[in-house]
């Protein structure tokens, strides 16, 4: 392949496909005349393709349909795509944006400014495919101490029931053993990937609300009175009222199924569970799994009221009855892992964290829907929850500013405070964003941010904004996140003095 790669022009109008070559002398140019035949050079060769330079309006297939074949097939995913528009159409370029392309150049065409952006996107997708490598590890890494946190946090509500941790590990593998028994049974539930992972971390979370039982009804050795029943039962309530009222957080999914699962785990399929009484799929799904193997668990494991029962006797009374009714699809995933919770369920498998996290990675990339950007993405994660975390803890406004495609993005509070959007393409054009600034001078600051040198990667101004429709003072602070020594996006602080 050529070393600067190929690229694909895909115009109706041979005179464009002719000026776009010309310029583009130092790249090796295939020319498609309209959709379908761009289609079919993708189908057989994507991976020549360095960058598709698309108009969008064609006949037969326009350049919208090549974008969603693009996105349905993930080609989107590996190969940048530049529009080609005749003018700034914000609602067609704001809608392309949408459908993954990488930014636009517009006629007449500049050769300069067409092969200046051209190079940038090129070198970018080239710099990630660099990164994977690098970014699978942190991803593995990130997995494991996000998980870790979880699981010590339950093992801690865990250890006040007079138990050794081992019933949340137990909850935990069980659950993502019988999401995927599920998921291939049926299609009913419709869970991703990302649902299943955070379903499986978020079940660690199912009896949260036990930290604030008693002990003495904890750990009692005999049935419980009806009144200590009660109490005992409040727990679900409990813990749902802990995670929902987690402040600014009630969005993450993790938070979602947590919540889901310590109030309805205790919900039978029949109806007659509590605290709600809800009734077959009314339960959703998350609780569900998160019951029965709750059930399973709690029947072969050894209480302070009772001794455990085996594995057949376990299986035995779930498919009777006669520790709660279950949904019967559950059942039979249950009966179809039985052999192996059997014979392979033991506290070594919890431990070897390298083989079961590197599992959990490598499952996660072969996601069809986790594309080069989402990984660069994963990989700021955690860095950028914290810095979420502290936002939510001080009075400043916080925002990200990314460079490929120009994104600017806030908190949903941060927003609200200056009556933007949480996140608006190409913010630079925006005038929404612009009359914030009372001197105008948004985007000279921005483009300072992104002009600097990696060793000068932090910079402040002092200007005035406005904020909750009143003009205040204030101190703009920024960080500036490079792949080399090109910025890739920035993260700002604006602190109101």
């Amino acid at each position: 392949m050529d070393k600067n790669g190929k690229i694909l022009i895909v115009d109706d109008a041979k005179s464009n496909r002719e000026i776009l070559s010309e310029i583009l002398n130092q790249y090796t140019v295939i020319e498609a005349k309209d959709g379908y035949e761009a289609l079919e050079y993708l189908k057989s060769d994507s991976k020549s393709v360095a960058l598709v330079l698309l108009d969008l309006v064609m006949p037969e297939m326009d350049g919208f349909e090549v974008l969603k074949y693009m996105n349905q097939n993930h080609l989107i995913e590996e190969v940048p795509v530049m529009i080609i528009s005749i003018d700034k159409d914000d609602k067609s370029i704001e809608k392309a944006y949408e459908l993954g392309v990488s930014g636009y150049i517009t006629r007449p065409f500049s050769s300069a400014v067409v092969l200046k952006k051209i190079n940038n996107i090129i070198s970018h997708y080239k710099r990630q495919k660099k990164l994977t490598t690098i970014i699978n590890k942190q991803i593995y890494e990130k997995y494991k101490n996000n998980d870790m946190m979880i699981m010590i946090l339950s093992h801690i509500v865990e250890s006040r029931n007079g138990e050794s941790g081992l019933h949340v590990l137990h909850i935990k593998k069980l659950t993502k053993l019988l999401l995927n028994i599920l998921v291939k049974k049926t299609n009913q539930y419709s869970l991703t990937l990302d649902d299943m992972i955070s379903i499986e971390v978020a079940s660690s979370l199912h009896d949260t609300g036990k930290i604030a039982i008693p002990e003495e009804i904890l750990n009692k050795p005999s049935s419980l009175t009806k009144e200590e029943m009660e109490v005992m039962k409040s727990h679900v309530i409990i813990g749902a009222k802990m995670l929902n009222s987690l402040p600014f957080y009630n969005d993450e999914p993790i938070v979602k199924y947590g919540y889901q699962i310590c109030r309805w785990h205790h919900e039978r399929y029949d109806g007659n569970g509590y605290p709600d009484g809800l009734k077959g799929e009314e339960i959703p799904i998350a609780a569900q799994v998160v019951s029965i193997v709750d059930a399973y668990d709690a029947l072969t494991s050894k209480r302070v009221y009772k001794e455990a029962y085996s594995h057949e006797e376990a299986l035995k009374m779930i498919q009777k009855g006669k520790c709660g009714v279950f949904n019967p699809l559950l059942i039979e995933c249950l009966m179809d892992i039985e052999s192996y919770i059997q014979n392979d369920l033991k506290i070594n498998e919890f431990y070897e964290d390298n083989e079961y996290f590197e599992e959990r990675t490598q499952e996660h990339l072969k996601d069809e829907g986790l594309n080069l950007s989402n990984l660069l993405y994963q990989d700021l994660y955690f860095e950028k929850s914290k810095y979420k975390f502290y936002s939510e803890l001080s009075n400043n406004i916080q925002f990200e500013y990314s460079v490929v495609p120009p994104l600017l993005t806030l908190s949903k509070k941060d927003a609200l405070l200056l009556n933007i959007e949480p996140k608006i393409i190409d913010p630079l054009s925006n005038e929404k964003v612009t009359k914030l600034f009372i001197n105008n001078d948004f985007n000279v600051f921005i483009q300072q941010a992104i002009d600097l040198k990696k060793e000068k990667d932090k910079f402040s101004m002092n200007t005035k904004l406005k904020i909750n429709n009143t003009i205040k003072d204030v101190k703009i602070t920024v960080q500036v996140i490079y792949d080399g020594e090109e910025a890739l996006g920035i993260l700002g602080d604006i602190e109101i003095l």
